[in-house]
């Protein structure tokens, strides 16, 4: 993009003690940048004009002497304009954090499969409600629901845009103005302070706390069940564990007190696994379809988590209910878009060929990743960074944990290898984590027991990690 050239009209120089008292005001600027105006718009222009002008006003020594020119102020609003134009705000990153489905990166890694189906739906027309043999209005979600009844047993199945929205649409379609009793063991809040208890408020029930934090029982519930009772529901306790002197009742129990007073039962199932991990040699983790075999009416569970597709929550269980849902004026305003459905249909069609997932699902890629796979890794680049690094940072290979994040396993690590970076202090440690944030594709690393950590256990981008490092020279010193 070709900057647009400026021949400011305003005196420019001054000459002072104080070079901030003689800045040039905002409208001073503006009146020479009519062509910036022309190109950019008045309100952006003048916006990053009052950046600028702020950004000078802070660096600036007093005691120096010099001119501060109208037209060099024009010159770093073009260039800072023309940057954040080419600069897209959502960019691919490395992610050495150690945390495999990292919330605040995305979570999980899609497969190739589905990057095509979403390009492909995105780029034009496609049949998402439209019946090609017929011609008529179809079901967006027809194939979905096939898939997901199929690997998961369930009569019937729907899906909405994350798993809270799951439960939001359950509990508001089969107790809404009811009560539902949770254990108080099961009130989970996770990441930006999500809570359960303020979704079943917002859903419209009452929730009724039963038992007490470490220990609950089936008479809990038994207590608590009344003619207000919507329904029950079990909840997954993302992010944490409860151990030593504890207690919670089994799904196969409350499944059983449910159809005794004819009410549902739905748990919430969280990260959405359909495999068993111990046949990859992994933490063993309960599948989704082990919910429903204990007698779950409705189970809820994730799509971007341990089943390693978009972001989505999936609903499935007793095909009476799941209509009742359907028929729910909520459901159309938590529906998915057609990326999603696109991008979930083809991560699901990979599930129909397990011995082809470990090297189809990136997700279960980087969780089966050897640590004598990642240490050989480790050994190659860490003497191609300790030669762009300057001398006051020391760099190692060293075993490490890695976790699988999400809340899935959430005392569960993985053994990992990685590269620590050492330095005479704080800041030169902070220094090296900007600059590696700063990168064309920003590398995400984590700063910990005084060192910079890299995991290598996601990195199957080498070569471009490699390319870039050339990058640290100019910046670190």
């Amino acid at each position: 993009m070709n900057k647009p050239s400026i021949k400011p009209t305003a005196k420019d120089f001054q000459t002072t003690k104080d070079r901030r008292r003689l800045l040039p005001s905002v409208d001073l600027v503006l009146r020479s940048a009519s062509k910036l105006v022309e190109f950019w718009g008045r309100s952006r222009v003048s916006a990053q004009v009052k950046l600028e002008l702020a950004a000078i006003r802070k660096n600036v020594s007093t005691k120096e002497i010099g001119p501060i020119s109208v037209e060099a102020v024009l010159e770093s609003v073009g260039a800072a304009l023309s940057v954040q134009e080419q600069t897209s705000t959502l960019r691919q990153t490395i992610n050495l954090t150690g945390i495999v489905l990292h919330s605040n990166l995305g979570r999980a890694v899609l497969p190739e499969n589905a990057i095509t189906a979403v390009s492909t739906v995105a780029g034009g027309p496609v049949n998402l409600e439209y019946d090609l043999s017929t011609g008529q209005r179809g079901n967006r979600e027809e194939a979905l629901e096939g898939l997901i009844c199929k690997l998961t047993g369930a009569e019937a199945a729907t899906v909405v845009n994350n798993n809270a929205a799951a439960i939001l649409l359950t509990m508001n379609t089969l107790a809404q103005s009811k009560e539902v009793p949770l254990s108080r063991g099961e009130m989970v809040e996770i990441g930006d302070s999500f809570r359960i208890a303020d979704i079943m408020e917002r859903s419209g029930c009452t929730l009724i706390e039963v038992g007490a934090t470490n220990r609950t029982h089936l008479r809990d519930f038994e207590q608590a069940i009344n003619n207000r009772t919507g329904l029950i529901i079990k909840i997954h306790p993302s992010n944490y564990s409860i151990s030593g002197f504890s207690k919670n009742v089994s799904e196969s129990q409350l499944s059983g007190l449910a159809k005794r007073h004819q009410i549902p039962f739905v748990v919430d199932v969280g990260s959405g696994n359909l495999l068993d991990f111990s046949r990859y040699g992994l933490p063993r983790e309960p599948t989704v379809m082990m919910s429903l075999e204990s007698g779950a009416d409705i189970i809820t569970f994730s799509g971007d988590k341990l089943l390693g597709g978009p972001q989505c929550g999936i609903i499935a269980g007793r095909a009476d209910l799941i209509d009742q849902m359907r028929k729910n004026p909520i459901k159309r305003a938590l529906r998915i878009d057609k990326m999603t459905l696109a991008a979930l249909l083809e991560v699901l069609k990979l599930y129909r060929y397990p011995e082809k997932l470990l090297s189809d699902l990136p997700t279960l890629k980087y969780l089966n990743r050897s640590q004598n796979d990642i240490r050989l890794q480790a050994q190659r680049v860490a003497p191609i960074l300790a030669e762009v690094l300057p001398s006051h940072y020391r760099v190692e290979t060293d075993e490490c944990a890695s976790q699988i994040g999400s809340g899935a396993m959430p005392i569960e690590s993985l053994p990992s290898f990685g590269i620590k970076i050492t330095a005479d202090s704080d800041e030169l440690l902070r220094r090296v984590a900007e600059v590696m944030r700063s990168l064309r594709c920003p590398v995400i690393g984590r700063i910990k027991d005084g060192k910079f950590q890299l995991d290598l256990r996601c990195l199957d981008r080498e070569s471009l990690f490699l390319e870039q490092l050339s990058e640290l020279k100019g910046s670190l010193r």
